[in-house]
């Protein structure tokens, strides 16, 4: 099929593991990111950066790209992503906030990098933050894995010596059981959007999930180490099937 696979120089280091899965599933291309040129031929690409921009200039020639670059410009942009969970009648926690406590994210950011509690005295708005009301339950989140619409498997993550839970930041994981009403929230958040490969994210706030995130370039560390469930295997079958 000819595919090509994209990840920046240190993503595709960091993520050995999953490049092999690709090339071993797909028979797929690395190429890095610094490297790609729109104009190069590829049946098909997978996009493992953060960047829209890649995605939408092979778009612009009729290429499918996984995740398309409409989801990875909401995804990888908190403020855009929270007001249109918001528009779209999906609970967050409330944003704009300029009183602690409260959370400073950076815009782009993942994985935890950047982001602080803040939790008295007067705060400095900084261009290119989110600001937001913390949950009640520090330290404590949901991740649910998603491919092409369906639901592959729920982790909840947890620290006892951080307000973030993030496993890369040395949060504990285990594996999680969905509620009826649950699914029907991740349900209702994956149809209003475009994608193939996601994460969603969600904070605990008195006693209920309240959407967090979406993760486009979702890591599935947490899956490989909690489940038996090949998930990047299912990823690429899912691939082969759109690609026909």
């Amino acid at each position: 099929m000819n595919g090509i696979l994209i990840y920046s120089r240190k993503e595709a280091e960091r993520n050995a593991f999953s490049v092999a899965q690709f090339k071993k599933y797909l028979g797929i291309s690395l190429v890095y990111e610094e490297d790609v040129d729109p104009n190069m031929p590829a049946g098909f690409v997978v996009n493992r950066t953060n960047h829209a921009d890649i995605a939408e200039s092979f778009e612009r020639r009729g290429i499918r790209v996984f995740n398309p670059a409409s989801l990875t410009r909401l995804a990888n942009n908190k403020q855009k992503c929270y007001e249109f969970m918001r528009e779209n009648g999906i609970e967050i926690m409330p944003i704009d906030q300029t009183v602690p406590p409260l959370v400073e994210k950076p815009v782009n950011g993942k994985g935890g990098e950047g982001v602080r509690l803040i939790e008295s005295g007067k705060v400095e708005i900084k261009q290119g933050f989110v600001y937001q009301k913390p949950a009640s339950d520090l330290g404590r989140d949901l991740r649910v894995w998603l491919i092409g619409g369906k639901p592959i498997c729920a982790v909840l993550r947890k620290s006892e010596t951080d307000f973030r839970s993030n496993y890369c930041l040395g949060g504990s994981a285990e594996v999680y059981e969905l509620s009826d009403a649950e699914k029907a929230l991740v349900y209702r958040i994956a149809s209003l959007v475009e994608y193939d490969y996601i994460g969603i994210d969600f904070v605990f706030n008195s006693g209920k999930i309240v959407f967090n995130e979406i993760e486009d370039t979702v890591g599935a560390r947490m899956v490989y180490a909690k489940t038996d469930i090949d998930i990047l295997r299912l990823y690429c079958e899912y691939i082969e099937k759109e690609m026909g």
